[in-house]
C-alpha cells in the first residue's frame, strides 16, 4: 500500500543545524511540522570505525510527493557527508490531522500535496 503521507527522518550534530533544517523546509512548505528531539546519543559505523556521537533527530511531516525536494533541501542545509535521510509512511492518522497537514503542505509557495 502507498500511503500519500510520510515522516522522514534525518539526525544532525547540533540544534543549531536541526533547526535550520527546520526552518528551509518550513520556509518553503515542503513540511507541515518538524519536530527535534535531542540530544540523542548514536553509535554507528563510518569508515571502518564505530563511532558515537551525540545528536539532534528531526521528524519531518510532509508527503510522498514532496520527498524528492525534501531530501535536496535537507541535503544543502546538513553539515554531514552521508546524512541519515529515511522516509516512514503514515499508514494511519486522524482526519482532522492529516486534513491539516495537507492543507499546510499545500500553503502559498509550496508545490501543493
Amino acid at each position: 500500500m502507498i500511503t500519500k503521507y510520510i515522516q522522514v527522518v534525518t539526525t544532525t550534530d547540533s540544534k543549531e543545524n536541526a533547526g535550520l533544517i527546520a526552518r528551509a523546509l518550513l520556509d518553503l512548505h515542503l513540511a507541515a511540522c518538524v519536530q527535534i528531539a535531542g540530544p540523542i546519543f548514536s553509535s554507528y559505523w563510518w569508515q571502518g570505525k564505530r563511532e558515537e556521537s551525540q545528536e539532534w533527530q528531526c521528524l519531518i511531516k510532509t508527503s510522498q510527493d514532496l520527498y524528492q525536494q525534501v531530501e535536496r533541501e535537507i541535503k544543502t542545509v546538513h553539515r554531514y557527508l552521508t546524512p541519515e535521510i529515511i522516509a516512514l509512511p503514515i499508514i494511519r492518522g486522524s482526519s482532522e490531522y492529516l486534513a491539516w497537514l495537507a492543507a499546510e503542505l499545500s500553503a502559498p509557495n509550496g508545490a501543493g500535496a
